[in-house]
C-alpha cells in the first residue's frame, strides 16, 4: 500500500497549498502547445505563482480537506491550478491576461482567501491594480495633502518675506529722504 500512502501525502500537500494560498485559479489548458504551457509556467514562476497540473481526483480530495468544496464543479476535464501565497490578485491577473492572448486557456474557477469566486469575479479581480500599484496610489494620496500644506506654508512665508522686504525698502527710502 505504499502507493496509497503517497497519494494521501499528495492530497495533504495540495490541501495545505489551498489553505495557505491567498489566490487560487483553476484553468483548462486543453489545446495549449508545450511551448505555450512552458511560457505560462515561466511567467507564473516570475510572479511567485505556483502552476501545477494534478489529477482531478487529487484536487477533489484536497478541496474537500481544505473546506473549498465550491471548487469541485470546475474539476472536469484537463485541469491545472495556480496558487499564490503572497498576492490574491496575481494568479487572476496572470491567467486572465494569458487567456486573452491564448484563447485555448479557459479560466474555470478560483478562490480568494479560501472563498470560492466565479469566473466573472476573477475577471473583475484581474482588472484591479496590483498590490504594489495600490500601495503607491495610497502613498500618493497620503502625500498629496502634506505637499499642498507645505506649498501653502511656503506661499505664506514668501508673502511674509515680500512684505518685510517692502517695509525695509520703504524705511530705507524714508531714511534717505
Amino acid at each position: 500500500m505504499p502507493n496509497l500512502e503517497a497519494k494521501k501525502a499528495l492530497v495533504a500537500e495540495v490541501a495545505e497549498k489551498l489553505k495557505a494560498s491567498q489566490g487560487t485559479i483553476i484553468v483548462d489548458y486543453r489545446g495549449l502547445t508545450v511551448a505555450e504551457v512552458t511560457e505560462l509556467r515561466n511567467k507564473a514562476r516570475e510572479q511567485g505563482i505556483e502552476y501545477k497540473v494534478y489529477k482531478n481526483s487529487t484536487l477533489r480530495f484536497a478541496a474537500k480537506e481544505a473546506d473549498q468544496e465550491g471548487l469541485l464543479e470546475a474539476l472536469k476535464g484537463p485541469t491545472a491550478i495556480a496558487f499564490c501565497e503572497a498576492d490574491p490578485i496575481a494568479p487572476a491577473k496572470l491567467m486572465v491576461d494569458f487567456a486573452k492572448d491564448h484563447e485555448k486557456l479557459e479560466v474555470k474557477s478560483g478562490a480568494v482567501d479560501g472563498k470560492v469566486v466565479s469566473v466573472s469575479e476573477i475577471d473583475a479581480l484581474a482588472k484591479l491594480p496590483s498590490r504594489e500599484e495600490l500601495i503607491a496610489q495610497t502613498l500618493r494620496g497620503l502625500n498629496s495633502p502634506i505637499q499642498g500644506f507645505v506649498n501653502v506654508l511656503n506661499g505664506t512665508i514668501k508673502g511674509l518675506v515680500v512684505a518685510l522686504s517692502a517695509i525695509a525698502d520703504k524705511k530705507k527710502e524714508e531714511e534717505a529722504a
